[in-house]
């Protein structure tokens, strides 16, 4: 699933294709549980309306509108965000040939994922939003109106602190991974993020969270923003469906320490890494590194 260092690199090169256009049209697949506002609906809304800024909560792309409103995107779990001119094989289908040579590849042809096209009154590219497996979300939002989504959300991950982590770990027994993983917390981190930092902290993630002193919340939350900003800089973790809006490939996952490696060597130690589950989500650590 697309975190905040996904989400933020997105924002980071969409905005260009979005900011400061006309809309002329939308195009959209048939009403699903993909659209929190119907199809029809956002026709009408987004038609004719300029994009004034894009600027992202949490995981929450938002694109404000000249007119005071606002689109919200949710990228979920396999939403691509991208423009007419990408390429990349993970936005090929099977029928399409995902085995495909980059240099093999044509342009994108929209297909029965892709359920919102944006297109411009000037010459540029069309943006598009592609999610298989639908778990995204496009919500029109009035002028003048926030949404729940958006009021329930903690202080932006890149801004977290020792203070507030440890005044939120107090008398909370959960395990201090599930709260990391909270968005009332800090709003953006996901299940890689969670991992990658609480293995720089040196931070079991099986330990209860009122049981950290406020120097191992310091320490964790340094981690965090030190991993969420590599993360941005080297344009967020493709392991599964993300893509950069251009269609080229992120580059993070090359530097997990513990993420998704279960069995292999511990970079700092080589204990092999261990993999268990909290919360009916997939957790990674180095036995022997963190306690």
């Amino acid at each position: 699933m697309p975190e905040l260092p996904e989400v933020e690199t997105t924002r980071r090169s969409i905005a260009p294709h979005l900011v400061g256009r006309r809309i002329t049209q939308v195009t959209t697949t048939r009403a699903s549980y993909f659209f929190l506002t119907p199809p029809r609906e956002l026709e009408q809304r987004l038609t004719g309306r300029r994009i004034a800024q894009l600027t992202r909560r949490g995981k929450y792309l938002l694109a404000e509108l000249d007119d005071g409103s606002s689109l919200l995107l949710h990228l979920g779990m396999t939403g691509q965000l991208f423009t007419a001119s990408a390429r990349s094989v993970r936005l090929l289908n099977a029928t399409r040939g995902a085995a495909l040579q980059p240099e093999a590849q044509d342009t994108f042809a929209p297909d029965l994922h892709t359920h919102l096209i944006l297109d411009f009154d000037d010459a540029g590219e069309r943006v598009l939003f592609r999610d298989v497996r639908k778990f995204g979300k496009v919500l029109w939002i009035p002028a003048g109106k926030s949404d729940p989504r958006l009021s329930k959300l903690g202080v932006d991950a890149l801004t977290a602190s020792g203070d507030v982590l440890f005044e939120r770990t107090r008398g909370r027994k959960i395990n201090v991974k599930t709260l990391l993983l909270d968005q009332g917390v800090f709003a953006g981190v996901g299940n890689i993020y969670a991992d990658e930092s609480l293995f720089r902290a040196g931070v079991r993630p099986t330990r209860a969270a009122n049981k950290l002193s406020k120097k191992e919340c310091d320490k964790l939350c340094v981690g965090l923003v030190q991993v969420l900003t590599r993360s941005i800089e080297t344009g967020g973790s493709s392991i599964s469906d993300y893509v950069r809006p251009d269609g080229s490939d992120g580059g993070y996952q090359n530097e997990r320490k513990v993420y998704a490696r279960e069995h292999e060597p511990c970079s700092a130690c080589g204990t092999a890494i261990k993999r268990i589950v909290l919360g009916a989500r997939s957790t990674h650590y180095c036995p022997h590194c963190q306690k």
